[in-house]
């Protein structure tokens, strides 16, 4: 009867879960430490090649995707991700997809491996890095009141660009988990909530990029040397 709800993707067990979500979180919280876009680099064996161990993808030149959990898994998800980037969005717009529309697609895809026949979750969590380029919604621009349409201050025509990614009012740095949630800082793997209380601690408003990447080290060395 145990073997019904272990296997099956979509019974819920007694105690109201479905076991092969909990299989594919447990498989993420075995994962090594991940904070913001900096990740520890463990092996599963000394005679392995460390050149092969890289853990963060770059999916466009201006897009970034690392992970917890398990390796086949991810892969595939980048794979996914760089064909959306390179072959979908950008044959029609002629420009690679904002961070938050290419988190979009990979989250609907791993959310459709919870609820198809025939297939497991993915065992893994993401973090998705971008920096976007500023546009503004359409039918407008910011700080446009009292001024001819598209007209700056000095009178000069000031180029709005269009809404069709949905009017993202400005652009900079964007960092998403995988359940499409956008963050400041976060962490994820096994120490995840060690990582994110010391985040919480170390982290203010407009930090220069050299205080970013001592935050996100201190944070790994916080929590590998805790273990």
């Amino acid at each position: 009867m145990a073997d019904r709800y272990s296997f099956s993707l979509t019974t819920f067990s007694p105690s109201g879960k479905l076991v092969q979500i909990e299989y594919a979180l447990n498989a993420v919280n075995q994962g090594p430490q991940t904070a913001s876009s900096a990740t520890e680099k463990k092996s599963s064996s000394p005679l392995a090649d460390p050149s092969s161990l890289s853990k963060i993808s770059l999916i466009t030149p201006n897009i970034g995707m690392v992970y917890s959990g398990m390796g086949p898994d991810y892969r595939r998800l980048v794979d996914r991700a760089r064909k959306v980037s390179h072959t979908g969005y950008k044959r029609i717009y002629n420009e690679y997809p904002p961070t938050r529309i290419l988190v979009q697609d990979v989250a609907r895809v791993m959310q459709e491996a919870t609820q198809s026949g025939g297939v497991r979750p993915y065992g893994v969590s993401l973090l998705v890095a971008g920096w976007d380029e500023g546009i503004l919604p359409e039918g407008g621009e910011e700080g446009s009141r009292g001024r001819g349409e598209g007209e700056s201050e000095g009178g000069e025509k000031k180029k709005t660009v269009g809404g069709k990614t949905g009017g993202i009012l400005k652009g900079g740095p964007m960092l998403y988990q995988r359940g499409y949630f956008p963050w400041k800082a976060t962490a994820i793997g096994k120490s995840a909530t060690t990582a994110k209380t010391f985040l919480e601690k170390r982290y203010t408003e407009g930090l220069e990029l050299e205080d970013a990447v001592h935050i996100a080290l201190l944070t790994l060395k916080e929590t590998i040397e805790g273990r």
